[in-house]
């Protein structure tokens, strides 16, 4: 109990620093996470990617192995849901608005980037697979490995959904073993909260963008993004002081249910067989290279390149990183009952499938418009990445009516991300309380808040990025102690098994 309130007051106090420094200085909060991550980067870049890798394989194998049949939770346990509603639920609570923001932005980013080293088809193809390789099986590997562990121990052995119940469960009487599984629930707070405070600011600034369209503007100003960020605010306050259950997850299921439907308006109005041949192609291209890329570190490159690997692949790898205890716990509540196989199976395959199709159809026509016409969304992509989704529905049949469903899903996205992000950072501060008291969670919804108002202060992406890197990379130590843990306890279960049966 003593512990618990010790990991409550140090996780309130810790992030309410880092909340405040960033309202109050942005610019210097920035520049020290900058050093910070721009030297982890640097030295330890290689050991993020194969970490990242590791997690992977861990999976993989684990799906493949003696371990494969076992249950997460009782043997004649049966999944709540199916498997198709289970899908969507896991991509809707791992990649939430980030999919609408960078829809567009990031493979014309990564074009531009690229043509400079190549010709403009094989830079367009690249483009593609390098931010299907961000957004797929690798980082669906990181969601996985962490609920895996989650739901085994939860549900098969009975512990808290803490990221620390590994590690005190299989050592309850090493004082080693409680000090590191402090640090580790402490850990997944920080990163927890920079990675969704991070989330709330982009939702916010792709929401104003879209406001801002619809008015005719020419760039969402502050006191646009200030309404915005209020109005998230006042959405996402009432529904902390109650359990809604169901009803945050049918919101959810609304808002990916929305996205869906952006994307097959995309295909069936835009140059269609254009856009099937992109999914296809990318689809192929990405089976071949993202088990190479998964070890790639850029080592002879020049400094241009490495900067470019840094910026966005070891920073989405550590953001999934951060969404990891989050996702890991919402992703264990729902997979109870299923093998860990079909769990394995599940969490990469449909997401990963999905992720091709999104940004093969977006990503697709935003490249289309640039090698066909004037090369003006991808300007506009590299001045203002989160006008990019817009200024695409903009060229297409009925602007207004899909710029709207874009803004509605944003907004859902996000603040069911971050009502039930606070749930979540309730029970890991309150020792694995699962339904924390209201006011625990209304004091981590307004921080989260202010977390958001910071990074909406720091005035970029790239800031926001380095932001939520910090919060995450003492974390990365952590997965590698989880996975050793559950190994150890799934040994232990077939060794009693086997006995059993002798």
């Amino acid at each position: 109990m003593i512990a618990a309130r010790a990991l409550l007051v140090v996780s309130l106090v810790v992030i309410a620093a880092i909340a405040i420094w960033g309202v109050v200085d942005a610019p210097g909060l920035v520049s020290v996470a900058s050093v910070i991550v721009d030297e982890y980067f640097r030295s330890r870049g290689w050991f993020l990617m194969l970490t990242v890798t590791g997690m992977l394989f861990f999976c993989v194998g684990l799906a493949f192995s003696r371990y494969g049949d076992i249950r997460l939770g009782a043997d004649d346990d049966r999944p709540e849901f199916s498997t198709a509603s289970w899908i969507a639920m896991l991509f809707a609570a791992g990649m939430g608005v980030g999919l609408l923001f960078w829809a567009v932005a990031e493979p014309l980013t990564h074009f531009d980037f690229a043509k400079e080293f190549t010709i403009d088809p094989v830079a367009a193809e690249q483009a593609l697979v390098t931010t299907v390789f961000h957004w797929g099986i690798h980082a669906w590997g990181i969601y996985g490995a962490t609920a895996l562990v989650i739901a085994y121990f939860s549900f098969r052995r009975g512990t808290p959904m803490l990221v620390s119940a590994p590690v005190t469960y299989l050592f309850p009487r090493e004082r080693w073993a409680s000090l590191l599984g402090w640090l580790a629930d402490f850990m997944a707070i920080v990163a927890i909260a920079i990675g969704v405070g991070g989330s709330i600011a982009m939702g916010v600034f792709q929401v104003a963008d879209g406001v801002d369209v619809l008015v005719g503007g020419s760039g969402a100003g502050p006191w646009l993004v200030g309404i915005v960020f209020a109005v998230m605010v006042a959405s996402y306050i009432p529904p902390l002081m109650i359990d809604l259950g169901s009803g945050m997850s049918r919101l959810s299921n609304l808002a990916m249910l929305l996205a869906i439907g952006l994307v097959v308006f995309v295909v069936i109005f835009g140059p269609t067989e254009y856009l099937l041949n992109s999914i296809l192609g990318t689809f192929g291209q990405y089976l071949t290279n993202f088990i190479p890329r998964g070890f790639e570190t850029f080592t002879f490159f020049d400094d241009d390149v490495t900067q470019q690997f840094n910026s966005w692949t070891l920073t989405y790898m550590v953001w999934w990183i951060a969404w990891g205890p989050f996702v890991g716990v919402f992703v264990a509540r729902i997979s109870k009952g299923r093998t860990i196989r079909e769990f394995v199976l599940g969490v990469l395959i449909g997401p990963t499938i999905f992720s091709v199709i999104w940004f093969g159809a977006f990503g697709g026509i935003g490249l289309y418009e640039t090698l066909q016409g004037t090369g003006e969304l991808a300007r506009q992509a590299a001045a203002n990445a989160e006008r990019a989704t817009f200024a695409l529905l903009e060229r297409m049949p009925f602007p207004v009516i899909t710029t709207i469903i874009t803004i509605i899903a944003a907004f859902l996205f996000i603040v069911t991300s971050v009502v039930s992000a606070a749930f979540v950072l309730g029970t890991f501060s309150t020792g694995g309380d699962p339904d924390p008291k209201p006011r625990i969670r209304l004091i981590w919804g307004i921080l989260l808040g202010v977390l958001g108002y910071a990074m909406i202060l720091s005035g970029s992406m790239d800031a926001v990025k380095k932001l939520i890197a910090l919060g995450a990379l003492p974390f990365v130590f952590i997965t590698v102690v989880l996975m050793v843990c559950l190994l150890r306890a799934l040994a232990e279960e077939k060794t009693l098994a086997e006995e059993k049966t002798s």
